[in-house]
């Protein structure tokens, strides 16, 4: 028999990882534009650059598919098989309604992801990375 225990900490891990995520997206390009001016030099660094794209690259392309992420995937799937409450649609909108009491159709955050992918993009051009090494 599954410990209850064990599986909400398995979703509560998923949820910190998931919030890891979304926070090296959101704040990887905060820190990105920060970086420019201050001349810091980890911001250019390939390996971080490459892998910030790559991240928002999978959230933009789950969303164009209609694929909600796995990581809200599993972390529902533990919480029902420990017998709590699950949250519907995707990890954003669920804490975005949570948070801010925030609803929108699924093709608002669609296009909000876009718009950030391509703010991501255009870093590149703004605030050039190194060359692999």
């Amino acid at each position: 028999m599954e410990s209850k225990f064990l599986l909400l900490l398995g979703a509560d891990v998923l949820l910190f990882v998931h919030v890891l995520f979304v926070g090296f997206v959101v704040v990887g390009l905060a820190l990105v534009f920060i970086g420019k001016p201050f001349a810091w030099t980890w911001v250019r660094n390939p390996w971080f650059r490459t892998t910030h794209l790559a991240a928002i690259g999978i959230v933009v392309f789950q969303s164009w598919v209609g694929v909600i992420c796995p990581l809200t995937t599993w972390e529902v799937a533990l919480r029902q098989r420990a017998g709590e409450a699950a949250y519907s649609g995707s990890f954003v909108s669920h804490w975005l309604e949570t948070i801010l009491y925030y609803q929108a159709p699924a093709w608002v955050f669609t296009v909000c992801y876009t718009v950030f992918a391509a703010i991501v993009v255009a870093s590149w051009f703004w605030v050039r990375p190194q060359r692999f090494t």
